[in-house]
């Protein structure tokens, strides 16, 4: 019996507002629910703008503590009345002036398994995220869900291969990249990132974008969310990248396996021969 998994992603443009933003994407997940998902992630930082086109203290507002704060809380209700697993990144407050871009992984049953803290933090015109996160201090983790072994990494995340492979590691097959992401320099890797990272590690990806422009910046997010396979192909069409879009795909976990055993590159590994990488 195949082993499928219907996976959801969802780009969604900002209301202007953090409650009428909750909702649609709550909204959202109950009609993927209603299509039969089993999993689903949201855009990076979901419930708010992407502020971090501007350096300015008010949105420190928007930070949240994890998982004592009350959209974890709604999100584990939700995932509960759902049946989904739900991969949620928030704006977290851990105490005065500790504050990191973070993913919360809440299971089907509506329990709390953990957190994604976004490693690599970017500071360029656009994207001054080092102004309001600090480089996440968890590691990589890997949840075991009732879908199978997920990880999460974020965004500015997928440049550095590194961190997909540690994912690898520890066991993930199915591995979100919530997103941010504006027309531009980097737009060209959008399609090319994560293809080649689903391929050197040999599990499936879910890379999600925000769509529309918002009021703090000229940054035009351009959607194209997209599930890619082991082999390195998208699974379906991508979606818009203008208008909102809930992507459902089915995912065939058995691939991975098959996909392990024709190309062995967990086998072929060379870890002693490498000490120069992590070399500063």
């Amino acid at each position: 019996m195949a082993n499928v998994v219907r996976a959801a992603i969802v780009q969604t443009e900002w209301t202007g507002d953090k409650e009428s933003m909750i909702k649609k994407n709550a909204d959202y997940a109950r009609e993927a629910a209603k299509q039969g998902a089993q999993v689903m992630c949201f855009q990076e930082l979901f419930y708010g703008p992407y502020f971090c086109q501007v350096q300015d203290d008010e949105h420190f507002d928007y930070a949240e503590p994890i998982p004592d704060g009350p959209t974890t809380k709604l999100m584990q209700d939700l995932a509960k009345e759902t049946q989904m697993v739900l991969v949620v990144p928030i704006f977290e407050k851990e105490d005065d002036g500790f504050y990191y871009n973070t993913a919360v992984v809440i299971d089907a049953d509506g329990s709390y398994l953990g957190k994604y803290r976004k490693q690599h933090i970017p500071h360029v015109n656009g994207f001054w995220e080092k102004y309001y996160f600090r480089p996440g201090n968890g590691g990589y983790p890997v949840f075991d869900t009732a879908v199978g072994k997920v990880g999460v990494y974020i965004c500015y995340d997928r440049h550095f291969p590194e961190g997909w492979r540690a994912l690898g590691l520890n066991g993930a097959k199915l591995v979100f990249n919530p997103s941010a992401t504006s027309r531009g320099l980097s737009m060209y890797l959008w399609n090319l990132e994560q293809p080649a990272a689903a391929v050197a590690n040999e599990y499936f990806i879910g890379a999600i974008n925000r769509v529309g422009k918002e009021e703090f910046g000229d940054n035009d997010f351009y959607g194209s969310s997209y599930f890619v396979d082991p082999r390195g192909q998208k699974v379906g069409d991508a979606a818009s990248d203008t208008d909102e879009e809930l992507v459902i795909r089915d995912l065939d976990l058995d691939m991975i396996d098959e996909v392990r055993k024709q190309w062995a590159f967990y086998r072929d590994r060379r870890p002693d021969a490498y000490d120069e990488l992590v070399t500063p």
